[in-house]
């Protein structure tokens, strides 16, 4: 959908007196063209469809072996759950490279001239995004499940560790959008967003228990969120470990990187001018 089509029913009042009913509007009529926009280059869905398959067989059967002494079932019951902290991280720093071809080809600057709330531009995405990191997460579940993954609590606690994962994608969202519109090309979003994933996600829980790591990495993974994610979720499928804990950290991290990182990447867009 173009954005031309968008502006009769986007009319409204000027940006900061817009009533929470047409912002809502305006919300649902941006998430309509972005969810358009996927259906018609259905290949912005191949990281979300194609990451999880790819990354559940190869360090299933690369790693899982050597790592559990050929108990690649044991592998499995321990990295699926961590893999659920992970891929809101990789969803989450495509939307940077969006955002920033989106500005790059001038489709923000469209955005900005109609009367909407500069905020609901980015919340639509956000509700995209977080919709395609639950499209991703129940293929990674149903690949785990053809694997062998066993879920020894029941599905409210399944439930529970999808939406403390997308919980926790969506606020990291917020950071590579901020990164998207601070950032001149989508390679350079692209470039920072491996330096921010790279030590996050091996300096975790998630691909391997952090008892053999060395002390300095050890008190790294502790700080770590995606640690707390990561144990957060196999204790909410398997039963065992600790749940109140990782899950409150979790939940905090998410809550904190939201409050400081929205309102700093609504004033970027604001405020961009190039």
């Amino acid at each position: 959908m173009s954005t031309a089509t968008m502006t009769a029913p986007l009319r409204g009042k000027s940006d900061g007196r817009i009533g929470l009913r047409a912002n809502l509007r305006h919300i649902g009529a941006l998430v309509r063209r972005n969810v358009m926009q996927i259906r018609y280059e259905p290949f912005a869905m191949f990281d979300a469809l194609a990451m999880p398959i790819v990354f559940a067989l190869l360090f299933t059967y690369v790693f899982g072996g050597a790592m559990t002494g050929g108990n690649r079932s044991e592998y499995v019951n321990y990295f699926i759950p961590g893999l659920m902290a992970m891929g809101g991280l990789n969803i989450a720093m495509s939307i940077g490279t969006g955002v920033n071809d989106d500005f790059n080809k001038g489709v923000m600057d469209r955005f900005r001239t109609l009367p909407i709330a500069r905020s609901s531009v980015l919340i639509a995405k956000l509700i995209v995004e977080c919709g395609r990191m639950l499209v991703s997460t129940i293929i990674l579940l149903i690949m785990g499940f053809i694997m062998g993954f066993e879920l020894e609590t029941g599905p409210l606690e399944l439930l529970a560790a999808v939406v403390l994962a997308l919980a926790f994608g969506s606020s990291l969202t917020w950071i590579f959008m901020l990164l998207g519109m601070s950032l001149p090309t989508p390679q350079a979003v692209s470039g920072m967003g491996f330096l921010v994933m790279m030590p996050l996600q091996f300096g975790s829980s998630i691909f391997a228990p952090t008892a053999t790591m060395p002390d300095w990495l050890r008190s790294f993974t502790e700080y770590n969120p995606l640690s707390r994610l990561a144990d957060a979720a196999r204790a909410l499928t398997s039963g065992h470990g600790a749940i109140a804990e990782p899950v409150t950290v979790t939940m905090v991290w998410a809550v904190a990187i939201t409050v400081i990182v929205a309102p700093l990447a609504v004033r970027k867009f604001r405020n961009k001018t190039t």
